[in-house]
């Protein structure tokens, strides 16, 4: 396979063509005119510049007669970061496309797989039209066959097994809308087997930190790094994995003279900017973080009077810190005494401080513990509530944020409402059907108790997606439902990015029947053995339609469609109408969204769900008010992400949630959350009152801290129809708010159920306003929490991992032990790490990502400018472990997992990684233990480089909370091929 040289494409006329741009006095100009003007458009000094082809187009090669190009307006469909894209489309084709030099985060900032993202809308690899598997053969069928033979199968399993017999997995990709609806249709199928990319990446993230000060998600913003002073960085490479907020960090660095501290086992191009770099052993998050910790109480550097005001229970954890002397802390995680002493002390010294974290702190079995360590870490400096700080958590794909909020999980509904009878009860209010009817979707039984009273499937939480394998493969005894998984829909969602692949692998050729719905076929479709029974739909990207996407900052952007679907690809909203049709529920699904030619109004499902989002604050952005930021970008400072004048005057871009309230309320969003030196009018904030009022007799509400402008001015409770009348303030209510607030819209039954927690189910938005007016925020006001009860280690402790090769640690850094029931099915912890399999496999195995490629890679491994860039899929050794095992770098090897998985790549001999660490990407795909699977594949929609997933030689683990698996540190051996 030869693969275009760069020159070749840069040159290729037909990829692009230029559209004149008019110049004139006073207008500034554009950086292709800059380029244009200086003779730098051509060849290799063009590429020397570092922008895409897609930028460097002739100017004479439009034409009058082919008209002008339109410019539209959308978001790059990679990372989290949400930069700007304006596209350029003529008669119907995208011709080319430009960074957008006015968008707030990415100011005309590309990385490589943005400025690629015009291949997506036309690639050559596409999947073209339906085709499902028949004697081991693909073969082309029409959509109205597939929607039919699918439809019938899932009809059969579910009479014969019932609705969870059917596994619907989300994706990450989709836009807010059809998240929310794909978490609405599983709800409508009558099943919580439903889970999407965020377990495997970030669900220790929302639990940690949720369960810490309230919300589960990123505090502050990229932009917001400029007010740091210091920026600590563990687990996360954001050089290569979100290359654009390194715009932010070195703005910070540049003004501030912020010192920049990166805390990795691998020396990272991250870590290559840092001031001080830490190199922990793999899984010692907590002793790294205790340890600074030991250092900031010693000296007295902790801020005592926001601890005082602000924060619960963190006496008690200064008891488990207490235990992280030096010479512990060097002895668990390697990392000496100065370093860790020099970390402390520049982060108490550079207030405010930001800390940042990717999935190299989520992703193991104490991945919450993790999260609520880099939490209590920022509260014991003060580093909440604050421009310049917070805990800015950069998440992966461009809506796993959104997808996450609209409950594309197996533990909730939209909006975290978890899955109590009264979440159901309001959920069915929003969606205007009755309670009973789709409460009769589910299975009617019971197979797990809750506090002691049998809880029925509708109120139990679904089989995560880290786990879907054991729901196909564990004995049917062992699972809390009434049959194992049969069939599974992979709806853009790539299976390489999970562990334990040769167990994947008979989970698929155990199941009934595999539906793939993806713009490109992922592994899913070649990693078996089977000969039917397997559908591959083509879905159309985020260019071919259109909707919200919520970045990492909780900012909601507007994408408008650049093209119309190619081939014969349909938009996932589509495909669900078509589906849900077939499966007898579409006038439900739908009853309150308007579909033309079998495509649902994207604007009527962006208000139902404003209807129901109340806990978070999705109420407030209509699409009114998004298109009106969308086409303003250039309206709002680069900082602050304020709007200065013009027609957005006085709101946050996106609208970040919590934008509370309804959006005639016009509440400008929260920028910053829990800051409480603005009125929660103009977007501050405290702590949200989650957890109760006190404990122990100790008091959990905040002590004389509230946000500007607050008439109680001080800790209270959340906000209840009772505390509105309490207070005085019930008759703040319109007549109308009243009509359809909670307490008159309840049966008796229900407003038990509702007590104590109506500012979420008051559909009129009533409760929020009052209590806006009178400055308080409607979640209550109360104080952090450094010690989760609820959880199993309520102050977060380490335990060493499952497979470890530091015995020495074992006895006294214990895993859990096994679990019999947990998300539907047993946990194993202690059995695991019981056995010893260091001698045989000594070296700690991680991965991460790269900044070629993106999640499974199948889409960014399909793009023939993104695949010419790194082409071998490759294992990081250090050279003392290469020349032990007689390796030379480029050689390939056979890399073996703790667990018998064996995969060939190719050596990277490196000092990156330490003495007795190796690091592998996790892009790779469509080869499996050392055979190569490309003529699997559907003809021509084979990606252009393949390779061996590193996943299929990563283990069994997973956090003890959420299911996240384990992929940071396992075992494996290396050797020459």
């Amino acid at each position: 396979m030869k693969l275009h040289k760069t020159s070749d494409l840069v040159n290729d006329s037909s990829k692009a063509s230029v559209i004149p741009e008019r110049s004139s006095a006073g207008q500034t100009m554009s950086r292709r005119d800059f380029l244009r003007n200086s003779s730098l458009m051509a060849g290799g000094a063009a590429l020397a510049t570092g922008f895409a082809p897609g930028m460097m187009k002739k100017a004479e090669a439009a034409t009058a007669e082919k008209g002008q190009a339109e410019q539209i307006k959308t978001i790059c469909t990679h990372c989290s970061v949400g930069c700007g894209i304006i596209a350029e489309v003529q008669n119907g084709v995208w011709t080319g496309q430009e960074p957008a030099f006015d968008h707030p985060f990415n100011l005309g900032a590309h990385c490589a797989k943005g400025a690629s993202v015009r291949e997506h809308g036309h690639g050559e690899r596409r999947l073209k039209y339906p085709t499902k598997l028949v004697d081991g053969k693909w073969k082309r069928i029409s959509w109205e066959q597939a929607i039919n033979e699918i439809g019938d199968k899932m009809l059969e399993v579910r009479e014969q097994s019932s609705p969870d017999s059917v596994y619907w997995l989300g994706s990450a990709k989709h836009n807010n809308e059809q998240a929310y609806l794909f978490r609405k249709f599983a709800a409508f199928w009558g099943t919580n087997n439903v889970d999407h990319q965020a377990r495997i990446c970030h669900s220790t993230t929302v639990a940690g930190v949720a369960n810490t000060w309230g919300y589960g998600a990123m505090t502050n913003s990229y932009n917001d790094i400029h007010n740091s002073k210091s920026i600590l960085i563990i687990g996360g490479n954001p050089a290569e994995a979100h290359p654009v907020s390194l715009q932010h960090v070195f703005k910070a660095k540049e003004q501030n003279n912020a010192q920049l501290i990166v805390i990795d086992p691998r020396f990272t191009r991250t870590a290559a900017h840092a001031n001080q770099y830490l190199r922990l052993r793999p899984g010692t998050d907590v002793p790294v973080v205790w340890g600074m910790l030991w250092h900031i109480f010693k000296n007295g550097w902790e801020d005592k009077e926001f601890i005082r005001q602000r924060v619960y229970g963190l006496e008690e954890v200064k008891k488990e810190i207490a235990k992280w002397t030096p010479e512990e802390v060097e002895r668990v995680s390697g990392v000496p005494e100065n370093q860790v002493y020099a970390a402390a002390k520049t982060m108490a010294d550079n207030r405010p401080g930001t800390f940042i974290w990717c999935m190299g702190g989520t992703q193991h079995t104490i991945g919450n513990n993790n999260t609520r360590a880099y939490c209590v870490f920022q509260l014991a400096l003060g580093n909440m509530g604050t421009a310049g700080g917070g805990t800015n958590i950069f998440r992966g794909h461009d809506n796993v944020q959104g997808a996450t909020d609209f409950g594309v999980l197996s533990h909730t509904l939209p909006g975290y409402y978890g899955l109590s009878k009264g979440a159901w009860g309001h959920w069915s209010k929003v969606w205007d059907v009755d309670y009973d009817w789709l409460a009769g979707r589910f299975e009617q039984a019971s197979y797990e108790q809750s506090k002691g009273k049998d809880a029925m499937v509708m109120n139990t939480k679904g089989i995560p997606v880290s786990r879907w394998i054991d729901g196909v493969l564990e004995e049917k005894a062992n699972i809390a439902q009434k049959d194992n998984v049969r069939v599974m829909v992979l709806w853009g969602h790539a299976p390489n990015s999970q562990t334990r692949g040769q167990e994947m692998k008979k989970a698929m050729e155990k199941l009934d029947m595999m539906v793939i719905i993806d713009p490109y076929p992922t592994v899913s479709a070649v990693m078996h053995d089977r000969t039917d029974g397997v559908y591959l739909l083509p879905a159309a990207t985020q260019f071919e339609t259109y909707g919200s996407v919520t970045a990492s900052n909780r900012s909601l952007q507007w994408r408008d469609k650049v093209i119309e679907p190619i081939f014969e690809s349909l938009p996932d909203h589509t495909i669900m109408y078509r589906l849900a049709s077939k499966l007898g529920f579409a006038d439900e699904l739908f009853k309150q969204i308007k579909v033309e030619n079998d495509e649902p109004l994207i604007e009527d499902i962006t208000r139902e769900f404003n209807k129901g989002m109340w806990t978070i604050g999705y109420t407030g952005q209509n699409p009114e008010r998004m298109k009106k930021q969308q086409q303003n970008w250039g309206t709002f400072d680069y900082t602050s992400l304020l709007a200065e004048g013009g027609p957005c005057d006085g709101e946050y871009y996106g609208l970040p949630w919590p934008c509370w309230g309804t959006a005639e309320m016009g509440h400008p969003g929260t920028p910053n959350l829990y800051d409480t030196s603005k009125p929660v009018a103009k977007g501050g904030l405290n702590f949200r009152a989650r957890f109760g009022v006190e404990r122990n007799g100790e008091n959990l509400l905040a002590e004389g801290s509230y946000p500007v402008g607050n008439e109680i001015k001080n800790g209270h409770p959340e906000f209840t129809a009772e505390l509105l009348k309490k207070l005085g303030w019930w008759n703040d209510l319109t007549p109308e708010e009243k009509k359809l607030g909670w307490w008159n819209d309840l049966t008796p039954e229900e407003k038990k159920l509702a007590e104590g927690k109506n500012w979420k189910t008051d559909r009129s938005g009533g409760i929020q306003r009052v209590a806006i007016k009178h400055g308080c925020a409607p979640f209550g006001n109360a104080k952090a929490r450094a010690v989760v009860w609820t959880f199993p280690d309520p102050v977060p402790v380490h335990r060493e991992p499952l497979y470890t090769n530091r015995r020495d640690l074992v006895e006294k850094y214990p895993t859990y032990e096994d679990r019999k029931s947990f998300y539907r099915l047993p946990t194993r912890y202690g059995s695991i790490q019981a056995k010893d399999y260091s001698k045989d496999f000594p070296i700690i195995l991680t991965s991460g990502r790269l900044v070629e490629y993106e999640g499974g890679g199948d889409e960014s491994r399909s793009n023939p400018w993104l695949a010419e860039l790194q082409q071998d899929m490759f294992i990081e050794m250090h050279p003392r472990d290469a020349n032990n095992a007689g390796v030379r770098d480029g050689e390939d090897v056979w890399v073996e997992g703790a667990e018998g998985a064996r995969i060939k790549v190719k050596a990277l001999v490196t000092r990156r990684v330490a003495a007795g660490v190796a690091f592998m990407p996790f892009h790779f795909g469509g080869h499996f233990l050392g055979k190569d699977l490309r003529s699997k594949y559907p003809e021509g929609a084979d990606p252009y480089v393949l390779g061996e997933a590193c996943n299929t030689a990563m283990t069994y683990g997973y956090d003890s909370v959420t299911q996240m698996q384990e992929t940071k540190c396992s075992l494996c051996r290396i050797s020459k091929a």
